[in-house]
């Protein structure tokens, strides 16, 4: 891409005014940040279940796992807007981002981010020192193995990223139970296997930007031929999964079948389709309905175990 196309994009003027508290939300992104705390508090129940512990004698704990959670994913967050700088006035759908459009300076992110990181783990080693140290790994994970290492190096990227993105449900459990059980791996699974096909779907809706930005995402490097494979190939890998969560019973495990075999349909329908972007917004979707379903489901199901 040329020298002249990046001018031209991180040149455009910004004609949408904002106010502080929506930059801010950006910043944390907290689409993000209330989708992992659905997971979070799905694990922290599931374990609550399982356990025959009370969540309503307990509650103090659960403010505390959710409310560290909360900062530690929107610090992790912040961290990604302070290292992404310089790439995010490339692509369209990062160009208003307060650290784009200069409402926040690099020390004002930096400084944000480091203070819900560090808020965020005491608040996890409050509930449980095992919360806290997945905490610290679910941190790690996402700032210096994916945002700061693998985003930019390598076309494996995506899969890097998914493992901050599993961690979540197993702060949530860990908060309760220190050891972490099947019930819990199977979360992590989920969460594992679903982000690749979700944010392939993205990438294929977005690969000219993260062209333009020399983001070697699979979309990019691959084209979109291999990356269909690759995403039907991990909606297969999840079918199996849901069957570590046999102890919520068979209206649990027909439900998530229903939901994979829906996705897989899907999956296969993208080597027929004629506008493969149209397709992609469809996984996208799909994705976004896939989680929220399987995850409130998880919740519902678990009071009757």
């Amino acid at each position: 891409m040329s020298n002249s196309t990046t001018i031209a994009a991180t040149s455009e003027p910004t004609v949408e005014s904002t106010t502080w508290m929506q930059d801010f939300l950006a910043l944390i992104k907290i689409g993000i940040v209330n989708s992992n705390l659905i997971t979070v508090f799905t694990g922290m129940w599931l374990a609550f279940q399982l356990t025959g512990r009370s969540f309503i004698q307990e509650f103090d704990l659960v403010l505390l796992t959710i409310g560290g959670s909360a900062f530690i994913i929107a610090g992790s967050a912040a961290m990604n807007n302070w290292i992404d700088q310089d790439i995010d006035p490339i692509m369209k759908r990062t160009r208003k981002r307060p650290t784009v459009t200069g409402r926040f300076s690099s020390s004002m992110v930096l400084t944000i981010a480091l203070t819900l990181l560090v808020v965020g783990e005491l608040l996890l080693f409050m509930a449980s020192t095992s919360a806290g140290v997945w905490g610290l790994a679910g941190i790690i994970s996402y700032v210096v193995l994916y945002s700061m290492w693998s985003k930019r190096k390598y076309v494996s990227n995506t899969v890097v990223g998914s493992i901050s993105g599993a961690i979540p449900p197993i702060i949530g459990w860990a908060a309760i139970e220190p050891v972490i059980g099947w019930e819990a791996w199977a979360l992590f699974l989920i969460m594992f296997i679903w982000q690749p096909p979700h944010f392939y779907a993205l990438a294929m809706k977005r690969t000219e930007e993260y062209r333009a930005a020399n983001i070697p995402m699979l979309p990019v490097i691959k084209g979109f031929k291999r990356t269909k494979l690759s995403m039907l190939l991990w909606v297969i890998a999840l079918l199996p999964v849901p069957f570590l969560l046999s102890s919520l019973g068979t209206g649990f495990l027909i439900l998530a079948t229903a939901l994979n075999l829906g996705w897989l349909w899907l999956a296969i329908a993208g080597y027929k389709a004629q506008d493969d972007l149209k397709w992609a917004t469809k996984m996208f979707v799909y994705s976004l309905n896939y989680m929220t379903i399987l995850f409130v489901s998880i919740v519902i199901f678990a009071i009757f175990i």
